[in-house]
């Protein structure tokens, strides 16, 4: 039973019902997990440091488990999911937990991970001060999650058709952090050296229902509280999807005949404090005089 959310901007338990629902088939669906996944591990392997117990939060179908495939300097892997369908789909040492509510004890872990899952999260300051508080001392945490231009393209098209043939706007795609959010959320948290930057990848579709279909079969639909609870009007799904081709058909590199889908992937990475860890400078304590540096004019 799902704990009550304190901010409730997202409907966990339609969270969860998605990622049950997607489960069966995710192999079919999970490109995106697959490649950030790809990249994500990328980046753990230039860190040369030995993690005896790692966990991988919110694990979908063990994407980032595969990709690692024993790499990265990680002795034992435990994965969870707040899907307990997505944690049997991974397979190994995995089990059912919410990521708000995690059941872990402080201090344990060396590593976690967590790959296009956080942005789920009602309470992510909350989750941050956590998976802090499970690390160890100098332990490390890395993370990707959905920035703010993700899919903007859909949430455009969505808007003005609802606009121009509903009079209103509901809720339909999530909102997403931004890079600035998620640099002070970690430093609130308690971690120490964070660094946050952003990749962007294009995906193309024939057009915008085969986006919302992959979107359905990554478990990834709207799950925000206030969304719609009723099924959309077909007139007003028809003048998105020609608003989607009228403005978005060719931009970039997709192809004259296709239309893009933008994912904006934050990456996290920082570390839970320990006393050996290098500290900044305070204000007024160097020892160089930048006038000493500068090259003097001397006409």
């Amino acid at each position: 039973m799902l704990t009550p959310d304190p901010l409730n901007l997202f409907d966990r338990k339609a969270v969860r019902s998605h990622r049950d629902r997607a489960a069966s088939a995710l192999q079919d669906y999970n490109f995106l997990f697959s490649e950030v996944a790809e990249r994500l591990t990328e980046r753990l392997l230039d860190v040369k440091r030995t993690f005896p117990l790692a966990l991988d939060i919110g694990c979908h179908g063990g994407e980032v488990a595969r990709t690692l495939n024993g790499r990265g300097g990680i002795e034992t892997l435990l994965q969870c999911d707040l899907s307990p369908a997505m944690a049997k789909k991974a397979g190994g040492l995995s089990f059912a937990a919410d990521e708000e509510f995690l059941p872990v004890k402080d201090n344990s872990l060396d590593l976690v991970l967590s790959n296009l899952s956080l942005h789920w999260v009602n309470d992510l300051p909350g989750a941050f001060v956590q998976i802090r508080q499970a690390l160890k001392q100098d332990g490390f945490f890395m993370a990707t999650l959905l920035g703010e231009r993700t899919l903007h393209e859909l949430r455009e098209s969505l808007m003005i058709a609802e606009t121009e043939l509903e009079g209103g706007l509901s809720p339909r795609v999530s909102p997403y952090a931004t890079v600035q959010d998620i640099g002070g959320l970690l430093q609130r948290a308690g971690f120490t050296m964070p660094v946050v930057d952003i990749d962007t990848i294009t995906v193309s579709y024939p057009d915008m229902f085969k986006l919302m279909h992959d979107l359905r079969g990554m478990g990834e639909t709207g799950s925000v509280s206030e969304r719609r609870k009723t099924f959309s009007r077909r007139a007003t799904l028809m003048r998105a999807a020609q608003h989607y081709n009228d403005t978005f058909v060719g931009f970039g590199d997709v192809g004259e005949d296709r239309v893009p889908a933008t994912f904006d992937i934050i990456f996290i990475t920082a570390w839970s404090p320990h006393p050996d860890q290098p500290k900044a400078l305070k204000p007024g304590t160097a020892t160089v005089n930048l006038a000493d540096i500068l090259a003097q004019d001397k006409t």
